[in-house]
C-alpha cells in the first residue's frame, strides 16, 4: 500500500472523530453531560458506543493474528469477549444503572460506606486503565509503521492526540456519538475486505500447490492447547469484563436499568456479528499470508492480507479501508478509557468539576503514551488477555459481591482486591522477567486467572465473615435500590453523585 493511501484513511478517521466530538461539544453543557450524557442515551446508541469502545486492537487486529498462529485454539478469545458481556447482563447491568453512581469508585463507597475501599478502589480502575490503553498505543505504532512508513511513535502521538481533543471538548456525550459511529465504521472496515477475499477464494480456489492442505488445516476443529489454558483464559475473559471501567461507565448513561439490559442484548448481537469476520479473516490468513506466523508478525495479518491477493488500486483501496478501522478501534477504546480514567480522577483530586474532568482526560491519556513509548509491543490479544485476568481478579469480586451478597464488608472488599492485585500483578510481573532471564513461562504465570480469580473472591468472602460487625448500615437499603425495578422503586432526592448538580 502507498503511503498516501495510508495517510488519506488516517486522516479521514481523526478528522471524522474530531468532527463528530465538536458536535457534541455544542450539546454538553453541564457536569452530567460530561461524565455521563445526563442519562439519556438510548439503547441502541449506547450499544453501538459499548461496541465501539470494546472493539479494541486486540479485536481488530489480535484475534485474527491468533488465529494465523495458533489456530482454533486462538477462538477462546472472541468466545470470551463476546460471553462476557452475557456475565454483565445476567449480574451487573440492571442494577448497576440502580445504583445512581458515576464511577465504580462511587458505587464501592455507596454500598460499603468506606473512604479507603473507595480510594483503592479507583487506583485499580486508573491501572486497569492504563494498561488496558498501552495496547492500543502499540496497534496504533505497528499500523502506522506499516501503512505509512512513518516512526511508530507518531502512531502513538496521534491517537494520544486526537483523544485528548475529543474528549476534553465533549466529555462523555461527545465520546458517545464518536464510538457509535466508529463501531459501524469498523464493521465495514473488517467486513468488506474479508467478503471481497472470499469471493477471490471461491473463484480462483486455495493458492499454490499446498492450499488446500493449509485450508483443510485453518479449519481443523481438533485443539492443543493445555486444558489448564483454556479455563483459565476462559475465566479471565468472561469475569474480566464485568469489571472493565470503561464499560461499566457506559451503563451509568442510560435512563434506567431496562435501558441498561436492553443495552446489553443488542451489544450482545452487536459483537457476535462483528467476531465473524476477524476469525474468517484469520482462516484466511492461514490460507495466503502462513509466513507471518514464522515471521512473529501476525498481527499485522488485517492489514497486510488485501495486498497480499488484490495486485493495484483494489488492494489498496481495501487496505485503506481495515487502515481506517484500525485506527477507529484505537481511537474508540483509547476514548472510552479516558472518559472512564478522566471521570475517576477527577472526583478524586480535582472536586469533580468540569474543568477537573478535562485536566484529568489529559493525564489519563499521557501516561499511558509514555509507557507505550518506553515499551514494546507484545501479541496485541495476549496483553490484553492479561488485563482482563487483572480485572477478574480485583474489581470482579467487588462488584459480583457488592450488588448479590449482603454480608460484604469494607475490609472484606479491600482484602480480596488486595490479594488479587497482589497475585495477579506478581504474575504479569514474572511473565515479563522471566523470558529476559532465559527462562520459561509456566502455564499457571501465563495465564493465572484460574487461581488468582478464586484466591480474591475466598478472601473476600472469608474476611467479610471474620469482620461481620462492621457491615455497612446502609447496605440493606441499597441492596433493595438495585435490585427494585423502576417503576416499583419511589424516587429519591438527591439520588446520584454529590458532583451531579455541579455546574
Amino acid at each position: 500500500m502507498s503511503p498516501g493511501i495510508g495517510y488519506a484513511a488516517l486522516a479521514f478517521v481523526a478528522a471524522a472523530t474530531l468532527l463528530i466530538g465538536f458536535y457534541g461539544l455544542r450539546i454538553s453543557r453541564t457536569t452530567s453531560d460530561f461524565y455521563v450524557a445526563s442519562r439519556t442515551v438510548k439503547p441502541w446508541w449506547n450499544a453501538s458506543a459499548i461496541g465501539g469502545e470494546y472493539l479494541s486492537a486486540a479485536s481488530f487486529l489480535g484475534v485474527a493474528g491468533l488465529i494465523v498462529a495458533s489456530g482454533v485454539d486462538a477462538l477462546w478469545f472472541p468466545i470470551g469477549y463476546t460471553g462476557g458481556y452475557l456475565m454483565l447482563l445476567l449480574f451487573v447491568a440492571a442494577p448497576l444503572r440502580r445504583s445512581g453512581a458515576y464511577t465504580v469508585p462511587d458505587f464501592a463507597h455507596a454500598r460499603l460506606e468506606s473512604l479507603p475501599v473507595r480510594r483503592l478502589t479507583s487506583l485499580l480502575v486508573i491501572a486497569v486503565g492504563w494498561l488496558y490503553i498501552v495496547p492500543q498505543m502499540h496497534g496504533a505504532a505497528l499500523t502506522m509503521r506499516i501503512t505509512t512508513g512513518l516512526p511508530a511513535w507518531i502512531g502513538c502521538l496521534v491517537v494520544t492526540g486526537v483523544v485528548c481533543v475529543s474528549v476534553v471538548t465533549g466529555g462523555m456525550r461527545s465520546i458517545t456519538f464518536v464510538q457509535a459511529f466508529q463501531y459501524w465504521l469498523k464493521l465495514v472496515a473488517i467486513g468488506v475486505p474479508v467478503l471481497f477475499i472470499l469471493f477471490r477464494l471461491a473463484g480462483d480456489g486455495p493458492p499454490g500447490p499446498g492450499g488446500a492442505q493449509l485450508l483443510a488445516e485453518a479449519l481443523d476443529p481438533q485443539t492443543h492447547a493445555p486444558l489448564y489454558r483454556n479455563i483459565s483464559l476462559s475465566i479471565a475473559l468472561l469475569c474480566g469484563t464485568l469489571g472493565l471501567p470503561h464499560v461499566l461507565v457506559r451503563f451509568y448513561t442510560n435512563p434506567d436499568g431496562a435501558s441498561a439490559r436492553r443495552t446489553t442484548l443488542i451489544v450482545l448481537g452487536l459483537l457476535s456479528l462483528f467476531y465473524i469476520f476477524p476469525i474468517t479473516y484469520g482462516v484466511l490468513g492461514r490460507i495466503y499470508a502462513p509466513d507471518l506466523a514464522a515471521d512473529g508478525n501476525t498481527d499485522a495479518t488485517v492489514l497486510l492480507l488485501p495486498g497480499r491477493v488484490f495486485d493495484g488500486a483494489s488492494g489498496d483501496l481495501l487496505a485503506a479501508l481495515v487502515t481506517a478501522g484500525a485506527f477507529a478501534a484505537f481511537l474508540s477504546t483509547s476514548s472510552g478509557l479516558t472518559v472512564s480514567l478522566a471521570g475517576v480522577i477527577s472526583q478524586e483530586f480535582f472536586r469533580g468539576s468540569v474543568r477537573g474532568f478535562r485536566l484529568s482526560a489529559v493525564l489519563a491519556a499521557v501516561v499511558p503514551l509514555v509507557i507505550a513509548l518506553l515499551t514494546e509491543s507484545s501479541a496485541l490479544a495476549g496483553s490484553i488477555g492479561m488485563v482482563f485476568a487483572f480485572t477478574a481478579s480485583t474489581l470482579c469480586p467487588l462488584l459480583v459481591l457488592g450488588i448479590w451478597w449482603r454480608p460484604l464488608t469494607a475490609a472484606g472488599a479491600g482484602a480480596g482486591m488486595f490479594t488479587g492485585a497482589l497475585l495477579c500483578g506478581g504474575a504479569m510481573v514474572a511473565g515479563a522477567v522471566l523470558p529476559r532471564m532465559g527462562a520459561s513461562i509456566p502455564a499457571w504465570i501465563e495465564q493465572p486467572a484460574a487461581w488468582t480469580v478464586p484466591a480474591a473472591f475466598a478472601v473476600t468472602v472469608i474476611v467479610s465473615k471474620l469482620t461481620s460487625g462492621a457491615l455497612p448500615g446502609g447496605a440493606a437499603k441499597f441492596l433493595a435500590r438495585l435490585h427494585t425495578p423502576e417503576p416499583l422503586e419511589r424516587p429519591r432526592p438527591g439520588a446520584g453523585s454529590p458532583t451531579e448538580d455541579n455546574r
